[in-house]
């Protein structure tokens, strides 16, 4: 363990915590000293959630130490249980808790309270959050279904499929908005959702689990274990794909047809997105080839890596996550685009790699917003952790095709804001629009007023050629090609400005990164 100002994830009892604050009617209790009950500030600042968590602390001091611990911990749960009345109580410990050995799980079975109780196994010094919600999760179910058989579901003949929804929590990235999105595509497809767990979910609906044709793994950092048990034990198949971005979604109502024998092309040709408009537009020439940076959780990094090739036309030059159980797939895709993948939960990492990268975007969490935003680089959030202006009260889903349109919009409008940067720093030395320019005459001015009309019989204007005279650097091929992607109506400032810089300097050959330089010169 480290000490650190900022962490990707907390430690595994969070994760329960998260859990348990996505239910109904479950409570967790936990055995920790003052000062790690802080559950409130997670639930109600930053999530906007209306009610407190249903979380509970033993709150032990230093004075305890020296006394039975385990006796105050038995006395809490007992009151918890008696003002709660929950359906099931989930029993862990916290990281300094976790030091006493009072083993408050035992404790808590050997109450005889007349509900479930859950003992949980959460490691503190050596797992973090997102492993904790998933083992929390995966106990829960399993503790529930011990004893259940599988359901002998019939050929569906007209009836209607059952899906469940497993992953979303509190604490999640747009979980809300998502699973609002993929009820959409299901109804495509004519699949009814069955369950959805842990996000409002009751333990009665946990039992319900078993009656589903299928289950479907949206965030495989919480619902992977799961979804695997659910295979071995109850021959339940599940939907790997996770519907993020355009090309994913397709996927995903393919991969879901496939699973109840249905042919998907219904469902594909009346899917509705805006982003082919983007490649038709102006702003995907100057958008292209962008260079992108890429750290968050496992599921949003490979999904966002995609989106930014395959349907944006970046080029993906950094690619890492926090996410150690999901390290290999994270290194699968940073192969795929040539790059190597940043495996790590030390934010100054991710500093010291974005600083020596330098990207034109920082697609990340909460940390790389504030890291981009030190260096001067358009920055977009999209993966947890976050803080709670990505808690939106709009509707702004990231899966599905309404979820596309919502990430085209979150990305480029960085970038977009970047193009006026540059057209300030562009026009600033232009002795119509410096900041000490006068303002243009009123066009009813009299003989000194701009006849409006005068040209009307003129040639249209066309754009300025490059200087003829001896002195005048040479573009090279790749430079030439990098000036076309500034919009029309600033090139030519663009390259007489560039040339300028060059004679100034002696240079014979305009390179990529002359270009660049000359930029970074008239910006300053």
């Amino acid at each position: 363990m480290e000490l650190t100002v900022w962490t990707y994830e907390g430690p595994p009892h969070i994760g329960a915590m998260r859990i348990a604050a996505s239910m109904d009617a479950v409570h967790c209790v936990l055995h920790a000293p003052v000062g790690d009950s802080y559950a409130d500030l997670l639930f109600t600042m930053i999530t906007r959630s209306a009610e407190r968590p249903p979380v509970s602390y033993t709150t032990f001091q230093a004075r305890d130490l020296g006394g039975d611990t385990a006796e105050l911990f038995k006395t809490r749960l007992q009151a918890t249980y008696d003002r709660f009345q929950p359906q099931v109580m989930l029993i862990g410990e916290a990281c300094t808790a976790e030091l006493l050995q009072d083993q408050p799980g035992a404790l808590a079975q050997g109450m005889g309270l007349p509900i479930p109780v859950v003992p949980l196994e959460l490691p503190a010094f050596s797992r973090k959050e997102n492993w904790g919600a998933s083992e929390t999760f995966h106990t829960l179910v399993r503790h529930l279904l011990r004893g259940h058989s599988p359901v002998n579901h019939s050929p569906f003949n007209g009836r209607q499929p059952l899906a469940n929804l497993l992953g979303p929590t509190a604490l999640g990235f747009r979980c809300r908005d998502d699973i609002t999105e993929v009820r959409r595509l299901l109804d495509s497809l004519g699949v009814a959702v069955n369950v959805i767990a842990p996000a409002g979910a009751t333990p009665a609906d946990l039992l319900r689990i078993p009656n589903a044709d299928f289950n479907i793994c949206l965030y495989p950092e919480v619902a992977h274990s799961t979804c695997v048990w659910l295979e071995r034990m109850f021959r339940q198949p599940w939907v790997r794909t996770v519907p993020i971005g355009v090309g994913a979604t397709r996927d995903f109502i393919t991969e879901v047809a496939q699973v109840i024998g249905i042919d998907p092309a219904p469902a594909l040709a009346a899917a509705k997105t805006r982003l082919p408009w983007y490649s038709r537009s102006v702003d995907s020439t100057y958008l292209t080839g962008k260079r992108v940076f890429i750290f968050g959780d496992a599921t949003h990094v490979t999904a966002a890596a995609r989106i930014a090739t395959e349907e944006l036309g970046f080029t993906v030059v950094g690619l890492g996550t926090y996410s150690r159980e999901f390290a290999r797939e994270v290194r699968a895709a940073a192969e795929q685009y040539g790059v190597e993948a940043l495996i790590t939960d030390d934010y100054l990492q991710v500093e010291a790699q974005v600083a020596a990268l330098q990207p034109e975007l920082v697609l990340g969490t909460q940390m790389e917003r504030h890291i981009a935003k030190r260096l001067g680089i358009p920055c977009a959030v999209m993966s947890a952790p976050v803080h709670v202006q990505d808690f939106p009260a709009r509707y702004a889903p990231q899966m599905g095709f309404e979820g596309a349109n919502v990430i085209f919009d979150t990305w480029v409008h960085p970038l977009m804001m970047g193009l006026e940067e540059h057209l300030i720093t562009m026009f600033r030395e232009d002795s119509e629009f410096h900041d000490h320019a006068p303002p243009a005459p009123p066009i009813n001015a009299g003989a000194a007023a701009v006849d409006i009309n005068a040209g009307a019989s003129s040639p249209a204007p066309v754009a300025a050629a490059p200087d003829s005279s001896s002195d005048t650097p040479q573009w090279q091929a790749d430079a030439e090609q990098e000036l076309r992607k500034i919009p029309f109506f600033v090139r030519g400032k663009a390259r007489r400005n560039t040339e300028q810089f060059a004679r100034e300097r002696g240079l014979a050959v305009i390179t990529v990164e002359t270009l660049y330089d000359a930029k970074a010169h008239f910006g300053r």
